[in-house]
């Protein structure tokens, strides 16, 4: 799956869009959209074997390989081999030319009778922004792979989706992807949908591998990705999640380091944009290690330097479905009062869990507030339980679109004050843009940011 070359310049879009009647791009503050599109039928669970060409150069041949970043000008590598090999990553900026080197750490886990490959991960860099690096790992000489680095200023183009799994709306949602440019991609949990069958894992890197090998995946856990089985020999919770998907929870951000691989932030964009990943299925009460983390994150924020602060969440705290209802209440109540108007304002939350799409205005304790978060539901990548249809009738005032499908969302943080959401249908095999919206920064918006931190 090629990467398409940038955009035509953000500022330019950005004039074009303006300059064009409001009512095209923007969903009415007034209006309430249930979508009358009709969801289509499920597709079949893919099964990914073992590519036979993969086999060779005794079991070290990389595979599953993705990249996630790790503070301003490093990239943390993740792959896997099938026997010992060195856990060593080379690269430059020429193909098939190698002048820097980095060597990292392996480890493997079992779970029940299965016995994962050798899981490996290098740290390399520094790294030049928005520069397009050669790679190869364990020395293999029959698979390189490039990278892109992600920009040090603005504009920055995210993909966030959830609940990807891997069936045939899976396949068409990573094509919808790969077809046109992003930096960095958002998933809030329920990765491969394995639900304690390991070699599901397997297939879901092997299915994913040509995107997040070259842009950087920032991931955050699911139900689906819990595998507890308190009842027989496999008592510790997230084995398989946190062994094959570490992400940056040991590096300041500029908070300290949450120390917790369920939860963690990071800057992109030079600082301009705050992303927290929210661990739904840590401990969130009052008091615990994520409360403090999340709190101590938060006021660390400088808006001055930090236009748009953004979380993602696996279970909502605002939903009109009928699935899942009040699976994201309790964080709701424990964390929601931490995003509160001040130095740490959250511009918009986003979560998956509920199959389907729904995005509300800005929102505090279940009512409408300027100064509050956008809420987006995006659990739609694909995953094999199929869509979550039913709705509450009538749609609540708070809520301003919602609609039954596969697809994937683009934030395209343009400036300092505007960025662009633009939700895409995955209809008939084509990514549809059914609902678009542009946010402003709170930091922007002179009644709101009084209270905002001016360090």
């Amino acid at each position: 799956m090629a990467m398409g070359g940038r955009s035509m310049a953000p500022a330019l879009a950005l004039l074009v869009v303006l300059a064009a009647s409001a009512a095209l791009f923007v969903t009415p503050v007034c209006l309430a959209v249930t979508s009358p599109y009709v969801r289509p039928a499920p597709r079949e669970t893919l099964s990914l074997l073992q590519d036979a060409d993969r086999d060779d150069a005794g079991g070290q041949t990389p595979q599953q390989v993705h990249i996630s970043v790790v503070g301003p000008d490093k990239m943390r590598v993740t792959w896997i081999t099938k026997d010992d090999a060195p856990a060593t990553v080379e690269y430059g900026m020429s193909s098939g030319k190698y002048p820097f080197a980095a060597t990292g750490s392996t480890t493997t886990y079992s779970y029940l009778l299965y016995h994962s490959g050798k899981i490996h991960d290098a740290v390399i860099g520094p790294l030049r922004p928005n520069t397009t690096y050669y790679y190869r790992c364990s020395s293999s000489s029959s698979r390189e792979f490039s990278l892109r680095t992600p920009p040090a200023t603005l504009p920055i183009n995210f993909v966030i989706v959830g609940d990807l799994g891997q069936t045939g709306w899976t396949t068409s949602t990573l094509k919808h992807i790969a077809a046109t440019d992003y930096d960095m991609l958002l998933l809030p949990g329920d990765l491969s949908y394995a639900d304690f069958i390991q070699e599901r894992w397997d297939s879901f890197g092997r299915l994913v591998e040509p995107l997040p090998s070259a842009r950087p995946w920032m991931v955050t856990e699911g139900n689906h990705d819990v595998e507890k089985l308190p009842l027989v020999a496999e008592p510790a919770p997230f084995r398989a999640y946190n062994a094959r998907w570490r992400m940056p929870h040991d590096v300041a951000s500029p908070a300290p380091p949450s120390g917790d691989n369920l939860y963690y932030s990071f800057d992109a964009a030079g600082g301009a944009v705050h992303v927290l990943m929210l661990g739904s299925y840590a401990d969130h009460a009052a008091g615990s290690a994520q409360h403090r983390w999340l709190q101590r994150d938060l006021a660390a924020v400088d808006r001055r330097r930090t236009a748009f602060v953004v979380a993602l969440v696996h279970a909502p705290w605002y939903s009109s479905n009928d699935a899942h209802r009040g699976d994201g209440d309790a964080m709701r109540d424990a964390m929601e009062p931490l995003l509160r108007r001040g130095a740490g304002e959250v511009d918009a939350v986003f979560a998956g869990h509920v199959h389907a799409y729904e995005r509300f205005r800005r929102v505090r304790a279940g009512k409408e507030d300027p100064c509050a978060p956008v809420y987006v539901t995006v659990g739609d990548g694909g995953n094999r339980e199929g869509l979550a249809g039913k709705y509450v009738d009538p749609q609540p005032a708070i809520s301003a679109f919602r609609e039954a499908s596969f697809g994937h969302g683009r934030l395209e943080v343009v400036n300092a004050t505007h960025a662009l959401w633009a939700w895409h249908r995955n209809d008939n095999d084509d990514a549809v843009v059914a609902d678009q919206v542009w946010i402003t920064s709170l930091a922007a918006d002179p009644a709101c940011n009084r209270n905002m931190n001016r360090m």
